[in-house]
């Protein structure tokens, strides 16, 4: 009987998560999940044509859908924005089942032909964040709140990696510290636009943001529910 692509795909990524702490994700872990599978090394290549790097790909657009349905399912409309961003990432973290999982994924994406996948994927999720907590900007803050959140998460997750502390008590205290930084920036901007002395160093920043629109949307196969940019 022949699986089902996506059933193949969830059951070979499933296989994987017990070797690549020990092989990285590497065409070895793909073979090895093959041969726990019991399908042929061909097959598994049809579900991953990049191999490996399709891989890891699944495995952070899996944490992603974690991190998504656990946000609807949770009552987070009380809480600020800041806080719904920082309770975010901390889901998105907490849905990794083994951090040297993410490691070996760091270790992945720095080599320099797998580094736009890797931005991508970070890109992916903060988006995902920003949509989530009910983001509506349509120009160039369509941009920046996700760059800079981009900069925060991956600060954020690199420090993770390193952090022995109680349930990551010092991990969440670095975050908060980083969001803080950003808050800090935005509340700079917001009292230049109000003052009258400041605020024409930001007309040509604000003109140029009024013709910048983010990307045409379109359903999202790998994340049910969500949305991608149009290429």
């Amino acid at each position: 009987m022949t699986l089902p692509d996506e059933t193949l795909r969830d059951q070979l990524l499933d296989a994987s998560l017990m070797h690549v702490p020990f092989d990285g994700w590497t065409d070895a872990a793909l073979g090895a999940a093959a041969q726990d599978v019991g399908v042929d090394p061909d097959a598994a290549r049809a579900v991953f044509p990049r191999g490996p790097v399709d891989l890891a790909l699944a495995y952070h657009a899996r944490g992603d859908r974690a991190m998504v349905e656990r946000m609807r399912a949770e009552d987070l409309g009380r809480l600020k924005i800041r806080e719904k961003i920082a309770t975010a990432i901390r889901y998105r973290l907490e849905a990794v089942e083994d951090p040297e999982l993410v490691r070996r994924g760091t270790t992945l994406f720095a080599l320099p032909h797998h580094a736009p996948d890797g931005a991508r994927a970070v890109w992916q999720t903060c988006d995902l964040i920003w949509t989530e907590i009910g983001d509506t900007s349509d120009d160039v803050n369509w941009y920046t709140k996700r760059a800079t959140l981009s900069g925060v998460y991956s600060a954020t997750v690199l420090y993770w990696l390193g952090d022995s502390s109680p349930d990551h008590a010092a991990t969440w205290a670095f975050l908060d510290r980083r969001i803080d930084d950003v808050m800090q920036i935005e509340t700079l901007k917001a009292r230049m636009r109000a003052s009258p002395m400041l605020k024409p160093f930001l007309a040509g920043p604000d003109w140029l943001a009024s013709r910048i629109k983010p990307p045409v949307r379109m359903p999202d196969p790998d994340l049910p529910g969500m949305m991608k940019p149009r290429k």
